[in-house]
């Protein structure tokens, strides 16, 4: 396999094919419900709290928040097209939710803004630059409040390593079908993801990279970047059946206080 990889393939990646390709986590309401019930059960959190969902995505767990009446809810994602897409979710619900598109480590909010901090659906990992993670995590700290919580939701990757499959593939109802080869050089997971539609033929023929932490090693940058109180999780799938999810089936989740 090439393991040759843009490294600025995350820029580009999170549009209307990501939705595709991953929306068996991403576009699966009951899926986000239970994600947000874990969020519930591990925060303090409160309707009044001010919620910063970063790296969010189109929103999903932002208007799951907001519809079970946590109002204060910010999202921050990198990609316009989910971004764009999370604004006309909002529009036509009629929520009030601030939605910007901004780098994680460097999102130019205020300090102090927020009372928690969200990172979820495994959105480290992704920058090449070996200190681009400790950035993302520096920051949630700058914006959190004196006491506030990060949550970051990650792949677990002692539990890949165990359980690694180097091929994977599944179809759509909509007749997609998504093909990935991958391999694990040390924490690095290397992945070509081939997306075919029976109507248009190719859609996507991409290489990425993705970071693995094991619980450990989160836990430590956690430490090293100022949080207090740290616990990992792990085990965590939302998912009920079996089968390879691109590895979201196999996730843990880490909790930290400023």
């Amino acid at each position: 396999m090439n393991t040759k990889v843009d490294p600025n393939w995350w820029k580009t990646m999170f549009d209307e094919i990501y939705l595709i390709t991953d929306a068996r986590s991403v576009c699966n309401d009951e899926i986000t419900i239970s994600e947000v019930d874990v969020i519930c059960e591990l925060l303090p959190i409160r309707p009044e709290h001010r919620i910063l969902d970063l790296c969010g995505g189109h929103g999903r767990h932002s208007f799951e928040l907001y519809a079970r009446g946590f109002k204060g809810c910010t999202l921050v994602d990198y990609s316009q097209y989910l971004i764009d897409y999370a604004k006309t979710f909002a529009e036509e619900h009629h929520w009030p939710i601030t939605i910007v598109r901004s780098d994680a480590r460097k999102t130019g909010l205020p300090s102090e803004s927020f009372n928690h901090v969200l990172i979820m659906g495994n959105s480290m990992g992704y920058i090449q630059e070996c200190d681009a993670d400790r950035q993302i995590l520096i920051e949630a700290h700058r914006l959190l409040c004196l006491g506030g919580w990060l949550l970051v939701d990650v792949l677990d990757g002692r539990a890949i390593k165990d359980s690694f499959s180097p091929t994977a593939w599944h179809e759509t109802k909509d007749n997609h079908v998504i093909c990935r080869k991958r391999e694990i050089q040390g924490d690095v997971l290397y992945a070509r993801e081939v997306v075919l539609s029976k109507e248009k033929g190719l859609l996507r023929d991409q290489t990425y990279a993705i970071r693995f932490y094991e619980p450990q090693t989160l836990a430590t940058l956690f430490e090293q970047t100022g949080f207090t109180k740290v616990n990992v999780q792990t085990n965590f799938s939302p998912h009920q059946k079996k089968g390879d999810y691109g590895f979201m089936n196999h996730r843990m989740i880490a909790t930290g206080q400023k």
